[in-house]
Formats: C-alpha cells, sequence, structure tokens
C-alpha cells in the first residue's frame, strides 16, 4: 500500500504537468513520459501507463493502467486504479477497454492504423477460430490481412496486430479468451472468414 500511496502522490504532485504533456516539445514529452514510467516502475516493473486526452469540449484527462495483457499483473492494476485519487481533471482506468465507436469499424469508416511503414484498417481485418482450447477455455485463431506477404518479416507486424485487437474487444478479453494468434495472407475466398470487429460476439457465443 505504501508503494501505491508512494505513486499516487507523486502523480497528484505533478498532474499539472503531466495534463500539459500534448502541447510539450517532442523533448519534454520524452522527459515527462520517462518519469512517469520511472515512478509507475517503483510500484511494479511489469504495468504500463497511457494518457488519453480529452476531446470536443471535456476536460478530464483519461490515464489507463495497462499490464500489457500479462494476467500475473491484473491484480496490480487493479489495487493501483482502486486507490488512485479523486482530481476534478482526471479518470483513471484499469486496462485497455473495447473502443466506444466500434459501429464505425462495422461500416468501413473507421481511420487506419499507421505503424511506421505499416498501415491496417480494423474493419479489413478478417479471422478464422482454427482450434479450441478445453483445459484454458481459449481460442487459437488466424488473422488475415491483404499485404501480409509484404509485412510478414516486419517486426512491428505482432505488436500492431496487438493493439488494434486491444481496441476491438479490450486488455482482458484478449487474455481471457485468446491464446495462439497467426498472421495469414487473406486468401481470394473470404466466405468462411469472420470480420475481425465480430471477435467477440464469436467468443460471446463460442466460449
Amino acid at each position: 500500500m505504501r508503494k501505491i500511496n508512494t505513486f499516487w502522490n507523486w502523480f497528484q504532485d505533478n498532474n499539472q504537468t503531466i495534463k500539459n504533456l500534448i502541447n510539450e516539445t517532442p523533448k519534454n514529452q520524452k522527459h515527462i513520459s520517462f518519469w512517469i514510467n520511472k515512478n509507475l516502475s517503483y510500484y511494479c516493473k511489469e504495468i504500463d501507463f497511457m494518457i488519453v486526452f480529452p476531446k470536443n469540449g471535456n476536460t478530464r484527462s483519461e490515464f489507463i493502467i495497462t499490464a500489457n495483457g500479462n494476467p500475473e499483473y491484473f491484480n496490480q492494476v487493479i489495487d493501483l486504479v482502486d486507490n488512485s485519487p479523486k482530481l476534478k481533471n482526471w479518470k483513471f482506468t484499469a486496462f485497455i477497454h473495447p473502443m466506444e465507436n466500434i459501429e464505425k469499424v462495422m461500416a468501413g469508416l473507421d481511420k487506419p492504423y499507421v505503424f511506421q511503414d505499416i498501415t491496417l484498417k480494423a474493419s479489413e481485418l478478417k479471422f478464422m477460430a482454427i482450434n479450441y482450447e478445453e483445459n484454458i477455455q481459449k481460442l487459437d485463431i488466424i488473422i488475415f490481412f491483404k499485404y501480409f506477404n509484404i509485412h510478414c518479416n516486419n517486426k512491428t507486424l505482432n505488436q500492431a496486430i496487438y493493439i488494434i485487437l486491444q481496441d476491438l474487444i479490450g486488455e482482458k478479453s484478449l487474455y481471457q479468451n485468446i491464446n495462439l494468434i497467426h498472421l495469414a495472407q487473406m486468401p481470394d475466398n473470404t466466405e468462411e472468414l469472420i470480420y475481425l470487429h465480430d471477435l467477440q460476439s464469436f467468443i460471446d457465443t463460442f466460449i
């Protein structure tokens, strides 16, 4: 509990600086992010953070604590957020949650994800379930997209797919329900494939 209080005391003392992070120079952004990570690591080295800055007149920024999908550290995330301070301009959230505007993805109106030299649209990705591990109650799936053959050796690719999946079904669902993820080139015949944005519905029906 002492480590939790130490982190939140530091956060409260620096919350205005952190809230203004988006307006800083890249050099200062890197410096501020370093100290957030440093102080968070004093509590637990295996968890990370994300900041969602306010849009459309909303005054609150969101500070998301993530275990990077590792269930061994879910309790540390929950304990930290459960003991977060009440700050007027901040919302504290445990885990990365599914995006709220999934309808845009389903309609094909989503903006593409850009990861260095990889550009992917969640609405264009499809999947197939290939195995169900009964002992752990998790699925093995293949995710298909058009340009896999071009990017198959790109080290950023797995991370990019992981981020998109977290946005679509959330961090906890991803690691509670998905065991292995394989990537493949989109075939010419896609009749048996399911859109990736329907993965959570598939999980709810299947598991």
